[in-house]
């Protein structure tokens, strides 16, 4: 065969690879351990171009690790439980379990036609008994460790889908999978006790160096944590109302108080008074509405009274309590004292509902007066109107504030955290049941260990939209108490999804092991895992929920590591025509009918090539065109020259005196050297353009027509390391190309090759700049820079400079990597 038919050669790589077991990991296998992992998909029918493209990365690094001689752990499962498959399948009048294994089967298949290089002996789906049940075994021992609870809580609630959702899942005060208006509805929940591990979390995100910047910016912002003071406002009862500030500095600016809708006493407060109406209608109009849009700083600020006071501890200033829509219950206590001359959103709602405003901090010698400010001032400066502190600095004033706080006991130093406990409660059908018993003479009790798994029952038809059938099935939820064995009811929610895909990489590492949920050795011999991929949507919640799960699991002797991930890269998104693609915008494009019409390389090679990884790739059927035609050039590259070759032996030692020779020596040797950094960097668009460049160099060598013996060898040693350069890229053609040389295509994939640092000349050349043939200086600049620039390096220089003014340049001379004379009048 000497055309290039791509999809009878990637048929065959694969059935080899298959046949020859390639990439099965063992804990025996030689060389330093090497744990890549992708984050893994949910099974929604097809495979989209973003999973190509974050699924291309990791195949990248796992192939080239391998060649470097690491023992290489690539697994591959499906996040396989959640609300997805059971819309879809009322949709479709399928059972969620046939719809999921359907999917799981057509996915694995496409993942497989393109190549990827997983052990799929560790294959794992989340919705299988034998991998929720261990889930069920650490649910039971969280509660023996009080790190789960339960508890009645106000949740966003979507009466379509009938669940609860998280934060993140409400977009624009609406379902982010069915677009029904969200309520708020007062559930009670079952939560997991993450905030107990809210200082480490936060304290361990400046002990990863190998994640991005943001990733842990948005980590830290989100656990939220600030350190601040807690005041108590006696209300009109002698009741506190508690507070939590970063500014005590500004107690003394305090004009009223701001309730979150969601407080306990938003409603409770203006029971049996003429504001209880107004104060009910604005508190259920304010819970429905999306709680980022609330805080954004362009939101109108809005309220109402509730007729009570509080006193301001310090002043005795007595203080109207209002209820605001900007004011959310996640953080501190859901209650704030509001500084309106300090605080931008205070101002705000200050001036729309007429309250007074107190300065209390002065910018350097100027004094604010409340009457003309157009804004808060919220900078630094002497305080004023503030007691025994006037006059001092407001920053240095800060402790001692607090001090005199404690003293009187109206305060107390604190540590506050925007982070809440983890509901996990979900009132639908398709996830692991809850392993827990309501009995009404022995309360809540535990499902014993050794009555696990409680089973998911497959034999139940899902009809109505949102509806879990497991309430309505007498069968699941009828059942003994196992304390008095007297009838009980068994728990019908089921476990958010997340907690799935917060330790399914420490199974894959013994996914065949069934005595336990997890084989203690075999996951210490593979965690943590060295290199993390997956999009930065997951920045938050699953990277966090993984950290907390990993923690808890160190602390229950399953894993040595706390922290699961050495490394992350984030991989940005696919976009079409200005934007993500998506079904909804019509801009997808299939991998399927990509691989049918150009190969399973092309597709993978311009996912690589198109951007770097970090950063969004901008979809071009022209580039996917380059990329296919670059692979035929590969291809005419050898096989156009296969006879020429036969019985030669490569090298990539030049022949001593040959010009052509010792520069195509060099950048076979130099390109080797920046491809070995540029993987290691994640550089992997200029890894290729790097080999891209060799090619060309190749051909370049080829038009010499040379016919020596050596010139011969020299050829073949570029040809081999243009492929296997290749390989961890595009290794079908790679492995296709090697076995023509009359190599033995296993050993291609074994050894990554090495660079001779001789035949590498120096980056940087010192270039001498003349005028009028006259030496002015000199300047040290990259081999083979672009003329042009390096001309207007040498105008700019200072020394230059002097004898070019004011004359007339005629012409710039430059004799590449030497010299640039300047000849002026």
């Amino acid at each position: 065969m000497r055309s290039y038919e791509p999809h009878i050669i990637e048929e065959k790589r694969q059935e080899i690879w298959e046949q020859n077991r390639l990439y099965r990991a063992t804990e025996s296998g030689g060389g330093e351990k090497y744990y890549l992992l992708e984050m893994f998909p949910y099974p929604s029918g097809r495979i989209h171009m973003g999973h190509v493209r974050n699924y291309s990365i990791g195949d990248v690094i796992a192939r080239y690790k391998r060649m470097r001689g690491f023992n290489v752990l690539h697994p591959m499962g499906w996040d396989a439980f959640g609300m997805p498959a059971e819309n879809a399948a009322i949709e479709r009048g399928v059972h969620p379990a046939t719809w999921t294994h359907e999917n799981i089967a057509y996915m694995r298949k496409q993942l497989k036609r393109l190549g990827f290089s997983y052990d799929w002996e560790r294959e794992i789906a989340t919705c299988d008994v034998a991998y929720y049940r261990w889930e069920q075994w650490m649910f039971l021992k969280m509660f023996e460790k009080g790190l789960v609870y339960r508890k009645s809580s106000p949740v966003n609630y979507c009466p379509k889908c009938q669940t609860v959702l998280a934060n993140e899942q409400v977009e624009g005060g609406a379902c982010w999978r069915c677009g029904e208006e969200v309520v708020q509805k007062e559930l009670t929940q079952w939560f997991f006790a993450i905030t107990k591990y809210a200082d480490e979390l936060y304290e361990y995100c400046d002990k990863l160096p190998g994640w991005p910047e943001r990733v842990l910016n948005m980590q830290k912002n989100w656990i939220g944590k600030s350190y601040g003071v807690e005041v108590d406002f006696p209300m009109e009862d002698g009741t506190p109302l508690t507070i939590f500030t970063t500014r005590p500095d500004t107690l003394y600016g305090v004009t009223f108080m701001v309730l979150s809708p969601e407080h306990p006493l938003s409603t409770r407060l203006p029971a049996g008074t003429e504001h209880e109406q107004a104060v009910r209608a604005f508190v259920e109009k304010t819970k429905t509405q999306d709680k980022s849009f609330r805080t954004e700083i362009a939101t109108q600020k809005e309220g109402v009274f509730t007729g009570k006071y509080v006193s301001n501890p310090l002043t005795g200033a007595r203080v109207p309590i209002y209820i605001g829509n900007f004011v959310l219950m996640e953080y501190g206590t859901g209650a704030i004292m509001a500084v309106p001359a300090h605080d931008q959103r205070d101002f705000e709602f200050a001036k729309e509902y007429g309250l007074p405003v107190i300065a209390t901090i002065m910018p350097g010698d100027d004094t604010l007066d409340p009457a003309t400010m157009e804004a808060a001032y919220e900078g630094d400066g002497k305080m004023a109107n503030s007691g025994p502190f006037n006059g001092k600095h407001n920053r240095e004033a800060i402790p001692h504030i607090i001090d005199y706080l404690e003293e009187k006991k109206i305060g107390r130093r604190t540590v506050n955290y925007r982070l809440r406990d983890w509901g996990i409660s979900r009132q639908r059908y398709w996830g692991a049941p809850i392993p827990i018993i309501y009995c009404d003479d022995c309360g809540t009790v535990p499902v014993p260990f050794e009555d696990l798994p409680v089973v998911l029952p497959l034999d139940l038809k899902v009809t109505a939209v949102g509806k879990s059938p497991l309430a309505e099935r007498p069968e699941f939820y009828k059942v003994e108490c196992p304390i008095c064995k007297k009838p009980a009811r068994r728990e019908t929610d089921t476990m958010d999804t997340f907690v799935e895909s917060s330790w399914y990489f420490l199974k894959y590492a013994c996914a065949d092991y069934d005595q336990g949920p997890l084989d203690r050795a075999r996951v210490n011999y593979w965690m943590p895992v060295d290199q993390y991929i997956g999009g930065v949507e997951h920045a938050v919640l699953h990277l966090l929920y993984s950290r907390f799960f990993n923690r808890v699991l160190n602390e229950l002797d399953l894993v040595a590591v706390r922290e699961p991930f050495e490394n992350l890269l984030t991989q940005g998104m696919v976009i079409k025509d200005g934007a993500k693609m998506s079904k909804s915008k019509g801009n997808v494009v299939d991998p399927d009918s990509m691989v049918k019409k150009y190969g399973a390389d092309t597709a993978r090679l311009f996912c690589l090539f198109a951007s770097p990884p970090e950063k969004d790739l901008d979809w071009s059927d022209k580039g996917v065109e380059g990329c296919f035609r670059f692979l035929q050039r590969v291809w005419r590259l050898v096989t156009e020259r296969l006879d020429d070759m036969e019985g030669t032996v490569s090298t990539l030692e030049p022949l001593a005196g040959d010009t052509d020779c010792v520069q195509l020596a060099y950048l076979i040797h130099k390109t080797v050297k920046k491809v070995t950094e540029d993987i290691d960097r994640f550089h992997l668009n200029t890894a290729i353009a790097r080999i891209m460049e060799l090619v060309n160099g190749v051909y370049k060598f080829i038009e010499k027509e040379k016919k020596d013996e050596d010139s011969k060898r020299l050829l073949r040693g570029a040809m081999e390391t243009v492929i296997v350069l290749l390989f961890p890229f595009v290794p079908h053609i790679a492995e296709e190309l090697w076995e023509m040389l009359g190599l033995d295509t296993l050993t291609i994939g074994e050894s990554w090759p090495s660079y001779n640092e001789k035949y590498i000349m120096e980056e940087r050349v010192l270039v001498v700049v003349q005028v009028n043939g006259k030496l002015r200086d000199r300047c040290e600049v990259e081999r083979d820079m672009d003329q042009e620039q390096l001309k207007d390096i040498a105008r700019s220089l200072d020394k230059v400079k002097k004898h070019v003014e004011g004359k007339t340049i005629v012409k710039t001379i430059v004799v590449p990597n030497k010299l640039v004379n300047i000849v002026v009048r």
